[in-house]
């Protein structure tokens, strides 16, 4: 018998094109029963932060926003469209970088990202249409994770993912930027390795590796798979915030 750990991961087909207003929990409920898939505590869902904005409303027509100043000084720096800029600059704390096709910001979240998180890709075919990240990402998985586990009795742990860029990688990857009923971190100090060295600074960014993996599934393209179940993981009763995955601004030694 084998005995190996493994993990099991599982687009939910089925999920509608979502609007404003619509029941996030009822759609994964509905898709994940017409796949024959059932929920059992442990497990996990990851969600694209797109279908939740979608659902909370975050679309802004272009055409109704009038850049400021600062917006139309960064639009000619790089090249973008101003009235995204001035969005990205609501949407920040901080403007960390800027260059020709490159704005990075600090997220009013707390993350470090470019363009604030705002999409223009499947929103709705237009270049006039942008989404916004939802404004508190952490709640919208809490929301959801409650629905869920008073629907089905299962406690599940809910990540909302985004796609982050790294500033020496090349290539985004997947990023929980809301998280409920799990981890967002595992802190493995004071535990040993395989040979009892007592390990001293490895703290695991949890959600993050959940959120990595369901991406290959979810894509960033035409794939259509915003739901990701989970089945494998093997994580303590924490109920972990993504927030806490924000390196501190005093703590960043790359902070212009």
């Amino acid at each position: 018998m084998n005995d190996a750990p493994s993990l099991h991961l599982t687009a939910i087909p089925g999920i509608p094109k979502v609007k404003a207003g619509d029941d996030l929990a009822a759609f994964i409920l509905v898709g994940a029963r017409h796949a024959g898939l059932t929920f059992e505590s442990g497990d996990a869902l990851v969600v694209t932060s797109k279908i939740v904005s979608k659902a909370e409303g975050r679309h802004v027509d272009l055409s109704t926003v009038t850049p400021a100043e600062r917006a139309l000084e960064l639009a000619a720096i790089t090249g973008k469209d101003p009235r995204v800029v001035e969005l990205v600059l609501r949407e920040s704390v901080e403007v960390s970088r800027a260059a020709p096709n490159v704005l990075v910001v600090r997220h009013r979240l707390g993350f470090v990202s470019a363009n604030a998180g705002i999409d223009q890709s499947n929103v709705d075919g237009t270049d006039e249409s942008v989404l916004l990240l939802p404004v508190d990402p952490d709640a919208s998985a809490a929301r959801l994770h409650e629905t869920i586990q008073r629907e089905t009795g299962a406690s599940v742990g809910i990540v909302i993912s985004d796609s982050h860029g790294r500033p020496f990688r090349v290539g985004n990857v997947g990023t929980a930027i809301g998280v409920a009923g799990m981890p967002a971190l595992l802190d493995l100090r004071g535990t040993t390795d395989m040979f009892g060295r007592v390990l001293k600074i490895s703290i695991t960014g949890y959600a993050d590796m959940v959120a990595s993996a369901a991406a290959l599934l979810t894509g960033e393209g035409a794939e259509g798979l915003p739901v990701v179940h989970v089945r494998g993981l093997s994580y303590p009763p924490i109920n972990g915030k993504a927030a806490e995955m924000n390196r501190p601004p005093e703590m960043d030694l790359y902070r212009k």
